[in-house]
């Protein structure tokens, strides 16, 4: 884990990660799916597997639930590209807007651009620089969102660097466990407490199965031409499995193979050299 990256791809070959990249190249194998590390991940599979034609960088996209029941939101990135370029989150706002089309059947989602403030001034120099690129593209554009629109259902899919992505990964993860266990310590300090969790059980369980993050299992790699899947490092045995379940569904509906054409289809009508979208890009 504390190896570099771009030297383990170049000199460990025979990796598990390498030869099962390559077995989904070879069409051996359907997905790969890895609990390793993030950025060994992401270089292995550009190497291996390549990126679609117009993408710099893939991104991974988690799948968080909101308020709205059945309306869950994908953030991207949330790890694989620390330090991005604002034409980076133009791709991952069209990867990730035809991935909430193609997996959850959204007519037209909501992308939004995460940041500070909901002002279209409002940001750093990325996200100031991202916005007027995302604004020209034929999506439903919101504008910028907050941290706090995440989980409200103001926006089907949120667009960040993997920095602020994975900060805000793993500060809702830590939350989620945090109400978890204030929960289960209210509820069993008084015998009424422990009479009315015990007639409640069933929707505690509902509840405790929305905000689990082992039941999203992992996130895919958007971009690539092939299905890689990345779980957290700590991942139990249900994470890994429900990995494993999405990674199969993704392959069954033919999923990349969606994106892969909604994608061609959007570079052909994407602005032109201005644009980080222009033809002339390759993976």
């Amino acid at each position: 884990m504390d190896e570099k990256a771009a030297t383990a791809v170049r000199h460990k070959k025979d990796s598990s990660m390498r030869v099962g990249m390559r077995m989904v190249r070879e069409h051996r194998a359907a997905a790969f799916v890895t609990a390793g590390n993030t950025g060994a991940a992401m270089a292995t599979a550009k190497m291996v597997l390549g990126a679609l034609t117009g993408v710099d960088r893939p991104a991974l996209a988690m799948v968080l639930p909101t308020l709205v029941q059945g309306q869950p939101c994908v953030l991207l990135d949330v790890g694989a590209n620390v330090d991005c370029k604002a034409q980076n989150l133009e791709q991952f706002a069209v990867m990730g807007e035809l991935y909430a089309r193609s997996i959850f059947n959204m007519k037209r989602p909501r992308v939004g651009l995460l940041s500070i403030g909901e002002e279209e001034g409002k940001g750093n120099e990325l996200t100031s620089e991202a916005f007027p690129l995302l604004k020209k593209l034929p999506l439903n554009f919101v504008g910028n969102v907050e941290g706090r629109d995440i989980y409200n259902g103001e926006a089907d899919v949120i667009v960040c660097d993997g920095f602020v992505g994975n900060v805000a990964l793993k500060t809702s993860e830590g939350l989620t466990r945090l109400v978890r266990e204030l929960l289960k310590t209210s509820l069993n300090e008084t015998v009424t407490a422990r009479a009315g969790a015990l007639l409640s059980r069933k929707a505690f369980k509902a509840f405790k199965k929305t905000i689990d993050p082992t039941e999203y299992g992992g996130a895919p790699l958007l971009g690539l031409r092939g299905i890689c899947f990345v779980g957290h490092g700590s991942s139990n045995d249900r994470a890994i499995m429900n990995c494993i379940r999405v990674a199969a569904e993704f392959a069954e509906r033919g999923i990349n193979e969606q994106i892969e054409r909604e994608f061609a289809r959007e570079l052909a009508v994407a602005p032109g050299p201005a644009s980080g979208l222009d033809t002339g890009l390759t993976g």
